[in-house]
């Protein structure tokens, strides 16, 4: 819906919501009719506050800070099962990815989720050692959460077995590494 107030034309929340999206996820949310495909479908559809076409239609209906307070943005897996079951090609995941990025901008993260904090730990050790190191990474993550007992049990058996190493494997190019961190993150700062 657009306005024209004192010779000036402006878009609705809703519409202007949904194109902004648009430029930056690259896939359009308003050409979902809803058909709940991608919900049937949904690893994490039953355990979050809304589904992947509830959350579309917050966005259809312009309600920002539901959308940027929801924890599913935060719980869904980008799987892709939405994506592929998607008869208008509505790429969820793509929008989800840039729902996270607002939601952090504008610091709407929902409370009690640890989603930003594994993902902060997890390319901090990328960018450091150019593969992931699950000791460490799993560490550092318990520390910056506090989670210091959950999950504590699995660590003997993942350490028999070979699934955790002790050491950190460094992978090469460094320097290359480095560079893609800041271009990826100019790009991010540019949407």
């Amino acid at each position: 819906m657009v306005s024209v107030v004192d010779g000036t034309v402006s878009e609705s929340a809703p519409l202007h919501f949904g194109r902004e999206l648009s430029q930056i996820a690259g896939t359009n949310p308003s050409v979902c009719f809803q058909c709940q495909k991608c919900s049937a479908g949904c690893p994490a559809a039953a355990d979050t506050d809304v589904k992947p076409h509830e959350l579309l239609r917050l966005v259809h209906l312009g309600l920002r800070d539901e959308v940027l307070g929801s924890r599913f943005i935060w719980e869904c897996t980008s799987c892709g099962t939405c994506e592929a079951r998607c008869p208008q090609g509505v790429a969820l995941p793509r929008l989800i990815d840039a729902l996270r990025r607002l939601s952090r901008n504008e610091k709407k993260v929902v409370a009690g989720t640890s989603v930003p904090v594994f993902n902060d730990v997890f390319l901090g050790i990328v960018r450091r050692a150019g593969r992931a190191y699950e000791l460490g990474l799993m560490a550092a993550f318990k520390l910056r959460t506090r989670r210091f007992r959950q999950d504590i049990a699995k660590a003997p058996t993942m350490l028999r077995k070979g699934k955790l190493s002790l050491l950190p494997t460094f992978v090469g190019g460094r320097a290359a590494r480095k560079r893609l961190f800041k271009r990826a993150e100019k790009a991010g700062r540019e949407r």
